[in-house]
């Protein structure tokens, strides 16, 4: 029979294939989730999909077999497809979301139920799998009365301290486990260290690695359920399973404790919930009134808004002192990342052309600001570390930057510079700028000079200022001009564009030196300064065109932009 039907892998980023793909799931009672690949089976002589299931990582979705072939067997061969496909990948624990009814086929195949719920289960398939994550749990436990808190922390803000001070206070001892899927906008890694060091003064605090099985993609499913509301309320039950199941009884933990939730109705629902099913298995539920901050309860999300806002001040408002150095990390990502979004620019990479560089775009920028993510909160994490720290960890960031990149120096300059700025800004007790640009050239002063470069050597010949001389200054021309420059500018939806003329204009750039030269590197001067006396978005078209032709790119300048904006949010 077999041989009649053949199974390949569609490419749904063909439309014909995905709009094929969806209507036979529809016809199935499905909806197509992300995948990374889908696989279809078809007969050999026609193209209608009788059945067809995908993989994204180690996750089997969006299984499905038609009427025609149920009972036949087709179901096991597809999800051996499968998981062959998985095993090839190097994942040798594979998990799969389906229905209820489905349950004896995956059994058949050696697949494990670990969760249940009225419209869903969770199954997996090898090792390692929730047995080792368990053994884990199971070494952490200690004596007494034990409860749960299972937080994200994006970032680790003064309420989930109050949550913890709280929970603390009802058990003997408290487990914080973090969750560990890392799609938040602080990495898993900080969240994990934020919550250790927040917590670190409570002595029967034992905070915990997450994993797979407690609130992540995994254990939220949402592809095999259409009404919406069904979806939620499945993923919560799901979730809440394993951890009744599987994590509490590890840890030892009779009751889960929680903040209440007044502004995410996902996150509400959850709670609701959770009060419900985890009694149902004889686990006690304790919810915490939400801390206040004036007229608002204290969130992560209204952290992560003073911080897009460039806002350090509000945001650490919210958080206690331990998370404050990630919130500065996280402040010189996102000045890199407002520079490079800065379009058009002249000679510069932005979002429409790669300006004078053949070797570097856009896509490759925006990998390398974020590979110095990890690198910049490191920095943060070394106020009062000695110069050759910071000097190693500045030259392990270029090795991270130039992996990322595939050996393209994009950010060498602005490591420099923002990493000095982050440290010194972290030295700070109170952070002014009369303070931050005196720690930023004490800082500086313990810095060696580098040779070889391309920078020196405009330095050396031209006796122009180089980077580690601005420094050492306290980059006195960027707190005395351009950061009031860029301050009078606020509410200009051409900002940073004229920020940057204006650096252009009064810089001597060793990168456009090194290009074109001393003489033309002051044409360029002038030429930027011109154009910022009569601004326009075609005069800044015109001269990108101009440095294109010419090989010019202000790559200097643009450094001192990210610093310029990266300390206007330190100060604002």
């Amino acid at each position: 029979m077999y041989s009649e039907y053949e199974i390949q892998n569609v490419p749904l980023t063909l439309k014909s294939s995905r709009q094929g793909v969806e209507r036979f799931l529809d016809r199935n009672g499905l909806r197509l989730d992300d995948v990374d690949t889908y696989a279809v089976v078809t007969r050999i002589d026609g193209d209608e999909i009788l059945a067809g299931g995908g993989l994204q990582g180690n996750v089997i979705k969006c299984l499905a077999v038609d009427e025609t072939l149920r009972g036949t067997g087709m179901m096991q061969r597809l999800i051996s497809h499968l998981l062959s496909m998985a095993h090839d990948r190097g994942h040798n624990c594979v998990r799969v979301f389906t229905k209820p009814e489905n349950r004896d086929i995956f059994e058949s195949l050696s697949f494990t139920t670990l969760a249940t719920a009225p419209r869903a289960i969770f199954m997996e398939h090898g090792m390692p799998g929730i047995g080792a994550y368990t053994a884990y749990l199971r070494s952490l436990r200690r004596e007494g009365t034990s409860g749960l808190i299972v937080m994200n922390a994006n970032p680790f803000t003064l309420g989930h301290r109050a949550l913890v001070e709280w929970a603390a206070q009802q058990v003997d001892t408290l487990y914080v486990m973090v969750v560990r899927e890392d799609v938040s906008q602080f990495r898993y890694a900080d969240r994990l260290a934020m919550v250790r060091s927040g917590c670190r003064d409570i002595t029967n605090v034992v905070v915990v690695e997450g994993s797979d099985y407690a609130i992540s993609a995994t254990t939220f499913p949402s592809y095999f359920i259409k009404e919406r509301t069904a979806v939620t309320d499945a993923q919560i039950a799901l979730d809440l399973d394993v951890c009744a199941n599987h994590l509490m009884p590890a840890l030892g933990a009779t009751v889960r404790l929680v903040g209440d939730e007044p502004l995410d109705a996902l996150t509400a629902r959850y709670v609701e919930l959770m009060q419900t099913i985890l009694p149902a298995h004889g686990l006690d539920v304790k919810v915490m009134p939400r801390l206040r901050h004036g007229d608002s309860v204290v969130s992560a999300s209204l952290v992560r808004k003073y911080l897009a806002d460039g806002h350090l001040a509000q945001a650490a408002q919210l958080v206690p002192q331990s998370t404050v150095p990630s919130l500065i990390a996280q402040l010189a990502t996102r000045a890199l990342t407002i520079e490079l979004d800065t379009t058009p620019k002249p000679g510069l990479v932005d979002k429409v052309d790669n300006g004078a560089h053949r070797d570097m775009d856009y896509g490759i920028m925006a990998q390398s600001i974020a590979a110095l993510q990890p690198i910049f909160t490191q920095l943060a994490h070394l106020p009062q570390a000695p110069a050759s720290a910071i000097v190693e960890l500045g030259k392990q960031g270029e090795q991270v930057m130039l992996h990322a990149t595939g050996g393209v120096n994009t950010h060498r300059g602005a490591l420099f510079s923002l990493g000095l700025a982050v440290v010194a800004a972290t030295r700070c007790t109170v952070l002014d700028a009369t303070s931050l640009q005196r720690h930023i050239a004490d800082v500086a002063q313990e810095i060696p000079g580098t040779h070889g470069t391309h920078g020196a050597a405009a330095v050396a010949q031209h006796k122009v200022a180089g980077a580690l001389a601005m420094a050492q200054g306290g980059y006195k021309m960027l707190f005395d001009s351009w950061l009031p420059c860029y301050d009078a500018l606020a509410g200009d939806p051409w900002q940073a564009h004229k920020t940057l003329m204006h650096i252009m204009s009064t810089l001597d750039d060793t990168n456009v030196i090194h290009r074109v030269g001393y003489d033309r590197a002051q044409e360029v001067k002038a030429e930027a300064k011109a154009l910022l006396s009569d601004f326009t978005e075609q005069g800044l078209r015109t001269l990108n065109a101009t440095y294109i032709e010419h090989n010019i790119s202000p790559g200097g300048a643009a450094d001192m932009l990210s610093l310029t904006v990266l300390i206007h949010s330190l100060l604002h």
